[in-house]
């Protein structure tokens, strides 16, 4: 491990905009959810990406893992896929006349778990305890997964065929949902014009070491919180358990994921100390996975979750 007192914050922050740039080469005209991602790895939080086949899901995951130096390993879930599929399965072996476990591919830094709401529930649970507590338990058996671990779930839109919806524990379990969308023309363009970005991934060299990495997130931890930001954090949280806008509010993992967030932010900002303009900054990508409107009200999610950013002031 590095020695904390060689790596700076603005040593830090120039390593992750290194990072941001070398992604940006790849997905051209995503800047907002590219930070997000990045900013979510740095919290040691699950990222969870929605949006239509062919728009970058796949691309991103794989940018992510190349730049900041993770072993990458990628799941396809399908109807038929087993949870020993992926946790790994312990195999009897005559010779010695004890089973040997073989790892699945959960035992990876980063591990993409593509378009994971094609699975069936059974399928999508084995993932819950490896989220929640890096670890998972087989056979009787616990065993630790590495550090850093980072799960990046994609899924279709549940309008499309051969979907199952994600359970709210799993949800919950995802610190943000970012929706990549359609290029816009100039973007696109770039696009068309440049090289196969399979290619450019191939040729991309990591910005940071899987040490480096990990002091970061360990100084995630270590960006202040004022008191009167906690009170704002809290006054958020409360307006989502309204009863009148949603059918339950967010957890206190959630509180905790925005509170990581906002320090993480902070932090790709060159700051040790969280502003009001962090929190806001990740409150949205936090929020709309985890919130149902009521059937009185026909907007979505992301619409009354911006309208309490606008409402609540900052104490």
């Amino acid at each position: 491990m590095l020695d904390q007192t060689t790596f700076s914050t603005e040593a830090m922050q120039k390593s992750i905009l290194s990072a941001i740039n070398h992604i940006e080469a790849i997905i051209v005209g995503k800047p907002e959810q590219i930070k997000l991602a990045v900013c979510c790895l740095l919290s040691s939080g699950h990222c969870l990406i929605e949006d239509l086949p062919g728009v970058g899901k796949t691309t991103l995951s794989h940018a992510l893992a190349k730049v900041f130096g993770l072993n990458f390993s990628r799941i396809q879930f399908t109807s038929d896929l087993l949870p020993a599929d992926i946790l790994g399965v312990s195999i009897f072996d005559p010779q010695t006349q004890s089973f040997n476990f073989h790892p699945g591919p959960v035992f990876s830094n980063c591990v993409l778990a593509d378009e994971m709401n094609r699975a069936t529930p059974k399928t999508q649970s084995a993932l819950l305890e490896a989220m929640e507590e890096r670890q998972i338990t087989i056979d009787g058996s616990t065993k630790t997964l590495q550090q850093p671990f980072f799960v990046i779930g994609t899924q279709n839109p549940l309008d499309q065929s051969g979907t199952f919806p994600l359970p709210e524990s799993q949800l919950d379990r995802f610190m943000m949902k970012l929706n990549l969308g359609y290029p816009d023309e100039k973007a696109e363009r770039e696009l068309l014009a440049g090289q196969n970005r399979q290619h450019l991934i191939q040729q991309l060299e990591p910005a940071l070491t899987t040490d480096k990495l990990i002091q970061i997130q360990k100084a995630v931890e270590e960006v202040h919180v004022s008191d009167a930001l906690l009170d704002y954090v809290q006054l958020l949280i409360s307006e989502t358990r309204n009863k009148q806008l949603f059918v339950y509010g967010l957890s206190p993992r959630a509180a905790l994921s925005l509170l990581k967030a906002a320090r993480a932010w902070a932090l790709m900002s060159g700051r040790d100390f969280v502003e009001p303009g962090d929190i806001k900054a990740v409150f949205s990508s936090i929020s709309n996975h985890r919130l149902i409107p009521t059937e009185q009200h026909s907007k979505n999610a992301a619409s009354l979750v911006e309208n309490i950013l606008q409402q609540i002031t900052i104490p």
